[in-house]
Parts: C-alpha cells; sequence; structure tokens
C-alpha cells in the first residue's frame, strides 16, 4: 500500500471544499499531535485514538500557546467559527485517509463543544476590580 502524502491529498480537499484555509488543516495535525502528547501513551509504538472531546481540548490549548489572545481572529481567518468546523476539517482528512476513525466516531463529537468567545478571548480578558474596593468620590465644592 502506498503511502498517503499530505500536500496531494490536502489539494483535493481544498478541490472539493473550499470553506476552510489550508492552514486550518496543518494547525488541525498538529493540534492532534499535541493532544497525543498530552494525553500520553503507555506505548510510544502503539497510537492512541483521540476522542473529538478530546481533540477539541487539544486544539484549544495548542491555540492559546501557539496564537495567544489572537486565536480566535486566525481562526476566523481560516473559516472557522466554531467546534462543528473542527469536526468538518476532521472528517476531510477522514475521507481521505489522512485520519482514522472509530465506528463511534461522529460529527456530532464535535457539536457544542465549547463557545470560541469563551475559550480564546476569555484567558486574555481583565480580570473584574470590585467597586467595592474604590473610594467613595467626595462632592466637590
Amino acid at each position: 500500500m502506498q503511502a498517503i502524502n499530505f500536500e496531494e491529498a490536502l489539494e483535493q480537499i481544498l478541490a472539493a471544499d473550499r470553506r476552510f484555509h489550508r492552514q486550518a488543516y496543518f494547525f488541525l495535525r498538529e493540534a492532534l499531535d499535541h493532544t497525543q502528547k498530552t494525553i500520553g501513551k503507555p506505548d510510544p509504538d502503539v497510537v492512541h485514538h483521540v476522542t473529538g472531546q478530546e481533540l477539541l481540548e487539544g486544539i484549544r490549548q495548542h491555540a492559546l500557546k501557539e496564537f495567544g489572545p489572537m486565536a480566535m481572529t486566525v481562526f476566523c481567518e481560516w473559516g472557522v467559527h466554531r467546534c462543528e468546523d473542527w469536526g468538518e476539517i476532521v472528517f476531510n482528512m477522514i475521507a481521505h485517509n489522512l485520519l482514522a476513525k472509530t465506528k463511534q466516531d461522529s460529527r456530532d463529537d464535535f457539536r457544542g463543544g465549547y463557545d470560541f468567545y469563551t475559550a480564546f478571548r476569555g484567558p486574555f480578558l481583565p480580570a473584574r476590580k470590585t467597586l467595592e474596593l474604590l473610594p467613595e468620590p467626595k462632592p466637590q465644592p
């Protein structure tokens, strides 16, 4: 069996589905590697299957590390606006034999994973100061 060439398969995917930028596919591959390392593998020769929810968390962590507060902006530029979009990218890659799936895997695994604003902007918002700690303003004469 001939090895799958990522670039060739990606060109086929992009010819059939232009919703997502090519960089999103490269990022997903990096995020999958990050997720597998984070989860930890008992045997380095055995590939651990990553669930949709595990992958979404890995994507979130990797994006925050790589792009910081710009993660959501980068994803929007790539056409990725919600967790379900990552599921579409995953299943495009599965259809072109770049990823494997189990019988239990489905696009629904990515439905409602997390809110992008909360996941990617929330960690960078300033902490709220309580008004109770501020002194009462004195009237000016």
